[in-house]
């Protein structure tokens, strides 16, 4: 029986949460990390997303952070097209009606709020700049996690994503893993994770 792994990743904008490059371009977790085999990916953030991604080859520690009963809180920043309105908080805060692969679904109540810009590191590629179009950025924790929910949530409401930063799972955040490394989880961490 092999022995149990954690990680904390802060994953870049265009990786994909997969070892595996389908097309040699591809950039890929196997690009930052060196770890055994049988460790993956706890869930998924998209090619354009960025932020905190946990790893690890314990299924039973996987299914208890993905499963939807637990209603595990995510945390994410959120850069969008426009100045968020106080109306647009309410509507996404409600729950909003998101379109997916076999209809629709009405997304569960979120904590929503207006913040100001994170003190992130530059994206790279920057976010396109438009001098006519401001941009606005807002803090947002959900309980469960559709395909893409948060951009989907965002245009629902009329404000574009631009930018997507998962900063916290449950108490976990990754404000001292810099963006493109990883680190083991502390027994800490591990303790308030699985609870």
């Amino acid at each position: 029986m092999s022995k149990k792994l954690y990680y904390i990743f802060n994953k870049p904008f265009n990786v994909l949460s997969q070892f595996t490059k389908e097309v040699p371009e591809h950039i890929t977790l196997q690009d930052f990390l060196t770890v055994p085999k049988d460790v993956y990916p706890v869930g998924r953030l998209d090619k354009d997303s960025e932020g905190l991604l946990i790893l690890t080859n314990d299924n039973q520690f996987k299914t208890k952070l993905l499963d939807p009963k637990f209603r595990n809180q995510k945390t994410y920043w959120v850069q969008v097209e426009g100045l968020v309105s106080d109306e647009a908080i309410a509507q996404l805060s409600q729950g909003v009606s998101i379109k997916i692969k076999n209809g629709f679904y009405p997304t569960l109540p979120a904590d929503v709020k207006k913040i100001n810009a994170p003190n992130v590191e530059n994206r790279n590629p920057p976010v396109r700049y438009r001098a006519s179009i401001p941009t606005s950025w807002m803090e947002i924790t959900i309980h469960e996690g559709k395909n893409r929910q948060i951009r989907k949530m965002c245009a629902k409401v009329g404000f574009p994503c631009l930018r997507l930063i998962r900063c916290q799972i449950k108490r976990l955040s990754f404000a001292d893993v810099p963006i493109g490394t990883f680190r083991p989880l502390t027994n800490t961490e591990l303790n308030y994770l699985s609870k």
